[in-house]
């Protein structure tokens, strides 16, 4: 099952969002709707809608979300498996080298038990 993570941006970068939109609303109050009219309005009107959502953000704990991340939980599953099999991989290798003769019984049974304690 998917898990999502939203992510909004940092207090410096809301409060810098926030400052440069307050400017483009009197940009837009105090030149483009006397200079452009109609194109004049509608800047002001995006300006506002940005600064709005800049201090939303800035001032709600919540906010509204910027990016959003999907994590799989299979990824997970699939860390499981591999740490089990990277485990059994362990024992048998454990396993080998006391039956080559390069480890002796108690560092045999000393090293199993440490592996078998990583396990749980």
């Amino acid at each position: 099952m998917a898990k999502r993570i939203k992510v909004k941006p940092s207090k410096p970068a809301l409060l810098f969002g926030m400052v440069l939109g307050i400017i483009f609303v009197f940009i837009g109050l105090f030149i483009a709707i006397p200079a452009a009219g109609i194109f004049g309005v509608f800047w002001t009107m995006v300006a506002v809608c940005i600064t709005g959502l800049q201090a939303y953000n800035f001032f709600s704990g919540k906010g509204v979300a910027s990016w959003e991340i999907e994590t799989d939980d299979e990824e997970k599953d699939n860390q499981s498996t591999s740490l089990s099999g990277d485990f059994e991989i362990k024992l048998r290798k454990l396993n080998r080298l006391k039956e080559d003769g390069l480890i002796t019984e108690e560092e045999f049974q000393k090293k199993r038990e440490e592996i078998l304690r990583e396990k749980w």
